[in-house]
């Protein structure tokens, strides 16, 4: 099979030859020591190397303090943020209460810092693996900046009118930029990740009923988008979200990522039973320990589990999306190593 057959295989929970892999989004200080460690110089030569499935392109943008997308919307009072974006600062909107005022804060417009060519050039350079676009698109976490992560969540309760505005708002302007990306790469791109972080370690941080309400329209305004263009979906959320799982299938979410391994709920035959026959999944090696700390055969050990498993039906991938620099090199090897066995 070749790269996107298998991925599209996976995901689509058809007979593979192998699992499809994901390396994920290493960091900046943790390229160095794989790179020496594989012998390569970059990016690309590393997914060569491993024989990894995914060719990830993350859109070029260059809004003013910021050439990433998920921080393109600077919500929080410059007296208390530092330079990098913050959920948990006081936010613009932290004492709005007049949904009409929505605007008052100084949107960015996406045609003016996305550049269509530039979206283009990204994905062409891509080589004959899957394509998956790495769009975020976090509105609830951007409502969060926009109030201040504890008002936001109170305001959901007591002023749903104003966050309801707010979140729609963010919504919008990820419709916008995406969009743009969408109409400059229209045919190259394979899938979309977006999504949210709303789970802890241990549950939900709210529930079932106040995702729905606040975060699921707007994911299914993203959704829907996307897939107008024929892409699938890799929805993120760290943590225990196995109780908003549901709704995210209903969502219209082909791929859940990532499987956080020691995440309440989230064991991976729980996952397969509960939901496999509706939805794929992403993640499963545990980024936290067993990469950490963990021998290689132990990391072989765990992918050989997850492929009995999941014969199908999962992307198999460090279960979280960044690959820092605490992960033993060696320990990547042998989890590419034991998916190509």
């Amino acid at each position: 099979m070749t790269h996107k057959d298998r991925f599209h295989a996976t995901i689509e929970r058809k007979p593979v030859d192998k699992p499809a892999s994901w390396l994920g989004l290493p960091t900046a200080d943790a390229l160095p020591g794989l790179f020496k460690f594989f012998g390569v110089d970059n990016i690309n030569d590393l997914r060569n190397t491993i024989n990894d499935d995914i060719y990830t392109v993350e859109m070029p943008c260059n809004f003013p303090g910021s050439n990433a997308i998920y921080s393109a919307l600077q919500f929080a009072k410059k007296e208390t943020s530092g330079p990098e974006r913050t959920l948990t600062a006081p936010g613009f909107f932290e004492y709005y209460s007049d949904p009409t005022q929505v605007n008052s804060f100084n949107w960015p417009n996406p045609e003016e810092y996305i550049c269509p060519a530039e979206c283009l050039s990204a994905v062409e350079a891509a080589d004959d693996r899957a394509v998956v676009a790495i769009l975020w698109s976090a509105h609830f976490q951007d409502a969060c900046s926009a109030f201040g992560m504890e008002t936001s969540l109170l305001k959901m309760i007591e002023e749903p009118d104003m966050y309801h505005a707010v979140i729609e708002r963010i919504t919008e302007f990820y419709l916008q930029a995406n969009k743009i990306f969408y109409e400059a790469t229209l045919g190259k791109v394979d899938a979309v990740l977006i999504g949210n972080d709303f789970g802890s370690q241990t549950n939900l941080m709210l529930s079932p009923a106040l995702i729905r309400e606040f975060v699921i329209p707007g994911t299914k305004e993203l959704i829907n988008q996307a897939k107008n263009y024929g892409l699938k979906i890799i929805y993120h959320s760290c943590g225990a979200i196995s109780d908003a799982i549901p709704d995210l299938i209903d969502a219209g979410a082909d791929v859940i990522h990532p499987i956080q391994a020691l995440a309440a709920g989230m064991e991976p035959k729980s996952l397969k039973e509960r939901f496999g026959d509706k939805v794929s999944f992403c993640g499963g090696v545990d980024a936290q320990y067993l990469l950490v700390l963990g021998k290689p055969d132990e990391i072989k050990s765990k992918v050989r589990e997850l492929k009995t498993i999941f014969p199908t039906g999962l992307i198999i991938s460090p279960s979280h999306e960044a690959i820092l620099p605490d992960i033993n090199p060696e320990n990547i090897k042998a989890l590419f190593d034991a998916i190509h066995e």
